[in-house]
């Protein structure tokens, strides 16, 4: 005799077993194999809150990759270069038209620098440290030879009143560029070999021979009458000490003698105190003293929030001095507007987060204190730029890394990031992640037209 449609649930009543209920799961989460959040659904309050929870986990993670920092300096340095190219070409054609020139000359220059600038770059990038290490006397006395021509009138030729320049047939080069470049590896290749043989725990170490070593190559270059440059290389120095484990008491009493230094530069140069004192207060007509700075600060309110659009600057046309180089990023504010300005800022923001990852990841002494450094010197060098140009520091006639124009800061700047590229790419962990990655779009260009073979691991 069958049983009724009652009688399975008696049974269970009488075995006193309670019946689990239906409860409703979207495909998703029967995959998942649990049930619904306790916090409800994806609507709901919470779960937005843990959806941000789980992007920014996922955000944190991906900043913590090996290779990061190193895609984040190849893809900013190429921004960075391309804007430069598109600057120069809007503001140079300017400058080139009223002397006469095509309006592509001060362009065709740059393009010049930025190709033999990625030989640099790349050749860098690929060298290993103990090369770096190898050159970095070479590259002290080269600087140094380089700065004492300065001297000679005959050599470097007077501009705008400084002789820093070298003439080498058509170019010009300044050797103060590559004083930043040989202070950095010197400094860290002589700290790197004190740490080797347990001599820095005594501050006299730290101090010599490196702060003689600055102070020959700052004097150097304030024989040409270059601050700016003078304050980077002091920059460099005093991250090369902090990074080195320097004692706070011996750290401050540098910093303190060095703003004593300054103010003794300022107060003895009648035209340093004039534009210190224009600084702190600014009066004149937008045609006076001033009109560089004035000028700027109109460049810049005028762009807006989007730009007068890419080549419309109306400053350029005679009203901003140096628009190409030191105040470049004025015609950027007027050009591409605030948005336009806020992404260079992020830029070299995002220089500076990828190559102090890359120095507090780094193995070895001197990768720790050479990546520190170079990151430091062209993130500084850039705020003091910006700083000069929205009124915030006095002008320092300091280049924008990368944008302004200028052949031996463009050199000099992407040979350096070169050198920060091949510590990120020797940092724990990235090696082992471009050998995974397989061969790359260089290898397999060469490996199509037969002049390289492919392998397994690239």
């Amino acid at each position: 005799m069958s049983e009724g449609p009652g009688a399975g649930a008696a049974k269970l009543r009488g075995m006193n077993v309670r019946a689990t209920p239906r409860t409703t799961r979207d495909p998703e989460t029967r995959a998942r194999g649990r049930g619904p959040e306790p916090g409800g659904g994806p609507g709901t309050l919470a779960g937005l809150r843990e959806a941000g929870r789980e992007r920014l986990r996922a955000f944190h993670a991906l900043l913590d990759r090996p290779l990061t920092p190193y895609y984040l300096i190849v893809g900013i340095t190429t921004l960075l270069i391309g804007l430069g190219l598109v600057m120069v070409l809007s503001t140079g054609s300017v400058l080139d038209l009223t002397q006469g020139k095509s309006p592509y000359s001060d362009f065709e220059k740059q393009v010049v620098g930025v190709s033999l600038g990625l030989v640099l770059m790349w050749a860098a990038a690929r060298a290993k440290p103990r090369w770096y290490r190898a050159a970095a006397y070479p590259l002290v006395a080269v600087s140094v030879l380089g700065l004492l021509l300065t001297l000679i009138p005959s050599v470097a030729p007077a501009v705008n009143g400084a002789a820093r320049w070298i003439q080498i047939g058509p170019f010009q080069f300044q050797p103060s560029e590559l004083a930043k470049l040989a202070l950095a590896v010197w400094g860290a290749d002589l700290l790197a070999r004190k740490e080797r043989l347990k001599l820095l725990g005594d501050w006299r170490h730290m101090l010599v021979p490196l702060l003689p070593g600055t102070a020959i190559l700052a004097l150097l270059v304030m024989a040409g009458d270059d601050l700016g440059t003078t304050t980077v290389l002091l920059v460099v120095f005093l991250t090369l000490l902090w990074i080195g484990g320097t004692p706070g008491r011996v750290f401050g009493g540098m910093l303190f003698l060095m703003g004593l230094v300054f103010l003794l530069l300022i107060v003895t140069a009648s035209y340093r105190f004039a534009r210190l004192e224009h600084f702190l207060n600014p009066t004149g007509g937008a045609l006076g003293p001033n009109q560089q700075v004035i000028q700027g600060r109109y460049a810049l309110g005028s762009g807006g929030v989007f730009g007068v659009g890419l080549g419309a600057s109306r400053e350029k046309w005679g009203w901003i001095p140096e628009d190409n180089s030191d105040f470049i990023f004025s015609i950027i504010g007027e050009e591409l507007g605030l948005i336009g300005t806020l992404c260079v800022v992020a830029l070299y923001g995002g220089l500076a987060y990828a190559g102090l990852k890359v120095s507090r990841r780094a193995p070895g002494m001197f990768d720790r204190l050479l990546a520190a450094a170079i990151t430091t010197w062209i993130v500084v060098q850039a705020v003091v730029n910006i700083g000069s140009v929205i009124g915030m520091l006095p002008p320092e006639g300091v280049p924008l890394p990368l944008v302004s124009e200028g052949d031996s800061s463009l050199l000099v700047t992407m040979a350096a990031l070169g050198m920060l590229m091949s510590f990120a790419r020797r940092s724990p962990g990235a090696a082992e992640a471009l050998a995974a990655r397989g061969p790359g779009t260089a290898s397999r260009l060469l490996s199509w037209i037969g002049l390289r073979r492919t392998t397994l691991n690239g």
